[in-house]
């Protein structure tokens, strides 16, 4: 089944021609021009249905299942307008966290094909915008569609907090076709594994938690997350080696987004106390059988789910408990300038 697709953002990954000259030290002031760049391409029609009110509902109603989506779409954007939001996107994502947000898009060209069901389009990701990006301003948007969600919000114009973060791929692994092989996420599934395989039989005791894999990701698409049970075994009960691979893992993770915020996010998680992370596992341990893992420190969540799909569909994400949707940077922020009561969901 076949269907043509305007897909200028897939171009520019496979031949590699435009660098991510957006990408700067400074990613706040990158997306604040970018965004202003993107709604000034708009129609007044699409305007209107990409911008939102900071303080309102919208900005936490993310999820990553296919379903009805508010903001503007790829779908409906002209090459100048789908450029001016890949360029906003590219801003708020390493060169590789791009290249896989673009490639887990392409993946949905493959369910069409599978599928036939309009519901599976690679133009279906949405654009939305959370009050006015300004210089020195405090806003905040959304890229979402299947299987992607990025949430980001610049506090004072400087400060940046870029979770959820939600990478999906559906197939885990192409079985089939031109793309044979390809497994977008495969990084992160290799290294858990490697450390898993790593393990003594009294940290693997602590390790596995169940032999039973939950069926997604526990914390769903909830807006806001507290620590799972405190289950696993921790850095400090790992020797050199296997504390290595856990970190590659958090970083493989962290450096999806620019430089400076991965830093941000590294630099909390170690201010925290690595020893205090844990790795727990659930599910099989042989490749291709239902599987989950979660690292998990006093600041962060990552949780990785493939069971649904006979094992070839990945669910995973980044949570920061005090950090989701800005929540800590706001704070601060209410706090310095005195702005009253903090209530960022209201």
């Amino acid at each position: 089944m076949a269907r043509m697709i305007l897909n200028i953002g897939c171009v520019v990954v496979l031949l590699g021609t435009i660098a991510f000259t957006q990408q700067t030290a400074d990613p706040a002031s990158g997306m604040t021009t970018a965004a202003i760049k993107f709604l000034d391409s708009l129609t007044d029609e699409q305007e209107r249905a990409a911008r939102f009110p900071f303080d309102g509902e919208d900005r936490f109603d993310w999820h990553f299942i296919p379903r009805e989506r508010k903001g503007v779409p790829l779908k409906t954007m002209t090459t100048t307008q789908r450029s001016a939001a890949l360029d906003l996107l590219r801003t708020a994502l390493s060169e590789d966290g791009f290249t896989k947000a673009e490639s887990i898009r392409q993946l949905e060209q493959i369910l069409f094909e599978l599928e036939g069901r309009d519901i599976r389009d690679p133009d279906l990701y949405f654009f939305m915008v959370f009050g006015e990006p300004t210089a020195g301003g405090t806003w905040a948007w959304r890229y979402e569609g299947h299987h992607l969600s990025h949430n980001w919000t610049i506090v004072n114009g400087s400060a940046v907090a870029a979770s959820p973060q939600f990478f999906g791929t559906n197939p885990a692994e192409v079985r089939d076709g031109p793309k044979r092989g390809q497994r977008v996420l495969g990084s992160e599934e290799d290294q858990a594994r490697a450390l898993l395989a790593s393990l003594n039989m009294t940290q693997k005791a602590s390790a596995m938690l169940s032999d039973e894999a939950p069926r997604d990701v526990l914390t769903s698409n909830e807006r806001e997350v507290a620590m799972l049970d405190d289950l696993g075994v921790s850095h400090a009960d790992m020797d050199a080696s296997q504390r290595s691979v856990l970190w590659s893992i958090i970083e493989e993770y962290a450096t999806a987004q620019p430089a400076a915020v991965a830093e941000r996010r590294l630099a909390e998680v170690r201010t925290a106390g690595l020893d205090n992370i844990k790795f727990g596992w659930m599910g099989g341990a042989a490749r291709g059988e239902p599987h989950y893992y979660r690292i998990q420190g006093p600041t962060f969540l990552i949780e990785y789910d493939n069971t649904q799909g006979q094992a070839n569909h990945v669910h995973s994400v980044w949570r920061d408990f005090k950090g989701d949707f800005g929540r800590d940077l706001l704070a601060a922020h209410y706090e310095q300038y005195s702005h009253g009561p903090v209530n960022v969901e209201e």
